[in-house]
C-alpha cells in the first residue's frame, strides 16, 4: 500500500464505487477513477502505477456488471467475445506504449476526448434511443472488431479512461444497437480490454495490488448496482446518464486544466 491518508483511501474507495455505477451504466467510469488515483496518489509515483491500478479495479467492477447484464439482456455473447478477443489484443499493445507516459501527458488527452465525445451526442441527439435492428451482418460484426475491437483496445491499454463510453458509441452505431443493449455488449469487451492492459501492467511491476484490491470492492458494488439500474430504467435514463457524465467531467478537467 502506497504511504497515503485514511482520508484520501476513503475518497479513492467512493470514487470507485461511482465509477463502478456510471461504467456499467454508460461506461467512463475510468474517467473519474483515474484522475481520482493521479490525485490521490503520493507525488513522483508514475503514471504507470496509477493506470495499472486503474485496470486492477476497473476489471472487477466491469466483470461483475458483465454478469448482470448477460443475465437479462439481449446480449449477443458470441459476437461480444470476438470482439473483446480484438481488444484484448489491441489493449496489449497500447499498455506497452503507456509506460513512458507522464501524468503531464494524460490530462490534455483525457480532455480532448472528453470535448469529442460531448460534441457527438451533442449533434446527435436521438443516437441510440430506436430499439435494436437485429442481428448484424457479418461486415458489420467485422468492422466492430476492427474499430470497436482493435482500435479502442489500444485506446484503453494507452491511456483507458472514456474507453467504456466510445465502445457504447461505436456497438450503437456499427451494430445498430439501442444504448441498453449496446452498454451490455460493451461491458463483455471491456472485461477483455481490461484483461489484456492488466496483464502487461502486472508484468511489468505497475499495480498497487493492495489499494488496487481494496478499492475493487467498492467498484463491484457500483457496478453491478449500476447494471441493475440501467436496465430498470432503460435507454432514456442512460442517455441522461451519457450526457451528464460527459457534461460533468468536462467541466472538471477544464477547470484543473485552466483555472487551478
Amino acid at each position: 500500500m502506497p504511504d497515503i491518508s485514511l482520508t484520501t483511501v476513503v475518497l479513492l474507495c467512493l470514487a470507485a464505487l461511482a465509477a463502478g455505477w456510471i461504467d456499467a451504466v454508460v461506461g467512463g467510469g475510468g474517467l473519474l477513477l483515474l484522475p481520482a488515483l493521479l490525485l490521490g496518489l503520493p507525488a513522483g509515483t508514475p503514471a504507470a502505477h496509477a493506470l495499472g491500478t486503474n485496470k486492477a479495479v476497473a476489471i472487477v467492477g466491469t466483470t461483475g456488471a458483465a454478469v448482470t447484464y448477460a443475465r437479462k439482456a439481449p446480449v449477443d455473447v458470441h459476437t461480444a467475445v470476438r470482439i473483446g478477443l480484438a481488444a484484448l489484443a489491441g489493449s496489449s499493445g497500447g499498455a506497452f506504449f503507456a509506460a513512458g507516459m507522464s501524468t503531464e501527458v494524460l490530462k490534455p488527452v483525457i480532455m480532448v476526448v472528453l470535448l469529442a465525445v460531448a460534441a457527438f451526442v451533442i449533434f446527435r441527439p436521438a443516437f441510440g434511443t430506436a430499439p435494436a435492428t437485429g442481428p448484424a451482418t457479418r461486415r458489420q460484426i467485422l468492422t466492430a472488431i476492427a474499430l470497436a475491437g482493435v482500435g479502442i483496445g489500444f485506446y484503453d491499454g494507452l491511456v483507458g479512461p472514456g474507453t467504456g463510453t466510445f465502445l457504447v458509441l461505436a456497438l450503437t452505431a456499427l451494430l445498430h444497437l439501442d444504448l441498453v443493449t449496446a452498454s451490455a455488449t460493451a461491458k463483455i469487451v471491456n472485461c477483455c480490454t481490461n484483461a489484456g492492459a492488466l496483464a502487461t501492467f502486472a508484468w511489468q511491476g505497475a499495480v498497487l495490488w493492495q489499494l488496487a484490491a481494496l478499492m475493487a470492492v467498492f467498484n463491484l458494488a457500483g457496478g453491478m448496482f449500476g447494471a441493475h439500474t440501467a436496465l430498470k430504467r432503460g435507454t432514456g435514463f442512460v442517455r441522461v446518464v451519457l450526457l451528464t457524465v460527459v457534461f460533468a467531467l468536462v467541466a472538471n478537467l477544464a477547470w484543473e486544466q485552466w483555472v487551478v
